[in-house]
């Protein structure tokens, strides 16, 4: 009786190791994919923000100078380009840049990207703004 059950434990042991290999398995590549995915998920995020970033660097650059021009040539009353560049503006320097969980994040980018295009209509200029993946640099 005595060899039967040991016969029996050394077959349960088996068995056991067979789950028990599943589950350290398991456990340890959760962890490794859990670390993979942060890390990718890091460099998803930066190179994302570094797009916006620069995106919107470039609209408010554009409006900043723009402003400049036309208040050089400005009538007495502020005309409707200027408005729409004081309101991009506006909604350049009230955008969150340092909260990421900001609900509303890309729809306030959406509406600076619409006032952009209205003031490029305003002052007669194309609205092409893109970013190069290939270069680190803006085309026009």
């Amino acid at each position: 009786m005595e060899a039967a059950a040991g016969v029996s434990d050394a077959f349960d042991a088996i068995v056991m190791a067979e789950e028990r290999f599943h589950g350290e398995g398991y456990q340890e590549g959760y962890a490794e994919g859990s670390h993979v995915g942060v890390i990718e998920g890091r460099r998803y995020g930066a190179l994302h923000g570094a797009k916006i970033g620069s995106e919107i660097g470039y609209y408010l650059g554009f409006a900043l100078t723009w402003q400049r021009l036309l208040h050089r040539s400005a009538e007495e009353k502020p005309s409707k380009k200027i408005k729409a560049l004081e309101s991009l503006i506006g909604m350049i320097q009230k955008y969150p840049y340092e909260d990421p969980t900001y609900d509303k994040l890309h729809e306030d980018l959406e509406k600076i990207r619409g006032k952009f295009k209205q003031v490029c209509s305003l002052l007669n200029i194309q609205s092409d703004f893109r970013i190069n993946p290939e270069r680190s640099a803006l085309t026009f």
